[in-house]
């Protein structure tokens, strides 16, 4: 499933865009708040700013909403990841650079990921498999960036464990925020973890900014 493949009473493909920006803005705070099950597509028309019957002319289900909402989260994260990579440029700094960037991300939409998880069991089948392939993607970034900015032979295998790895420790920022946050600062949190990430590679980072042996 695709957003095109939803369906709309509306022609107007720059009008669809808007409002289901709108949309997904509106159930994005609803969904923080209640989560999907406990609201109604008429407090999502309302927070969008438009009736339930507007609502209905460029969605047909709530899970329709919520879909919007999955793709619109991956779409973000991507285009935010993406913007810090620069595969022209190999180097640790640049590796370090992008996990930075990503955990950073990963704090600014915590509640965006944890409703992505929480929720995506709610979908269909087969937006459950584009959801997951968005997922893959993402990972797939994170793993170009590993084999061609670290300064050692790295296994197709290994980079994609590591990616993973990496893909995980943003995330759980957010999941286990209610220990984690208690005890460190993002920004220990960042330097530790990639303290542990250079160190697990034996890479010799004392050039950088990163020192393993700090």
């Amino acid at each position: 499933m695709k957003q095109d493949q939803i369906l709309s009473s509306v022609k107007d493909q720059e009008l669809i865009e808007k409002r289901r920006s709108q949309i997904v803005q509106g159930a994005i705070t609803l969904f923080k708040e209640k989560g999907f099950h406990r609201t109604t597509t008429r407090e999502i028309a309302r927070e969008s700013g438009f009736s339930i019957g507007t609502l209905y002319e460029y969605i047909r289900t709530k899970e329709d909403v919520l879909f919007l909402v999955v793709d619109a989260i991956h779409h973000q994260v991507r285009d935010r990841l993406e913007a810090k990579i620069d595969l022209e440029h190999p180097s640790i700094e640049n590796f370090v650079s992008v996990v930075e960037s990503y955990f950073r991300l990963m704090d600014d939409m915590q509640e965006e990921v944890l409703i992505l998880y929480q929720e995506v069991k709610s979908l269909k089948e087969e937006s459950k498999d584009y959801v997951l392939r968005k997922e893959r993607d993402m990972v797939r970034m994170l793993e170009r960036v590993i084999v061609t900015c670290l300064p050692i032979d790295i296994s197709k295998l290994d980079a994609d464990l590591l990616a993973n790895n990496i893909f995980i420790q943003g995330q759980m920022w957010g999941f286990r925020r209610w220990i984690l946050q208690k005890e460190f600062t993002l920004e220990t949190y960042i330097d530790r973890q990639i303290h542990y990430l250079l160190k697990g590679l034996a890479i010799d980072s004392t050039s950088s900014d990163w020192n393993i042996n700090k």
